[in-house]
């Protein structure tokens, strides 16, 4: 998952202006007590926040790999 994509994910999953503020606002402790965006910043990979982000938002796992998928596609590294 790439950068952009993250931000895609997160539009269509919370929306453009909620999505947004969760990721400059929510802390979460799986990400070391830092935002995903300061998670971001520091290096951590897109894919590695956003499943953080989807656990911390209790999104379904049918809706964390794209829709329908339970399992991440195989080329898309952890």
């Amino acid at each position: 998952m790439t950068h952009s994509e993250f931000f895609i994910a997160v539009d269509d999953e919370f929306g453009p202006f909620q999505g947004r503020a969760l990721v400059r606002d929510l802390v979460m402790d799986s990400l070391g007590d830092r935002t995903a965006q300061q998670a971001l910043d520091a290096g951590v990979a897109p894919k590695r926040v956003w499943l953080a982000l989807c656990g911390a938002m209790q999104v379904p796992l049918g809706r964390q790999h794209g829709v329908g998928l339970i399992e991440p596609l195989a080329d898309t590294p952890g």
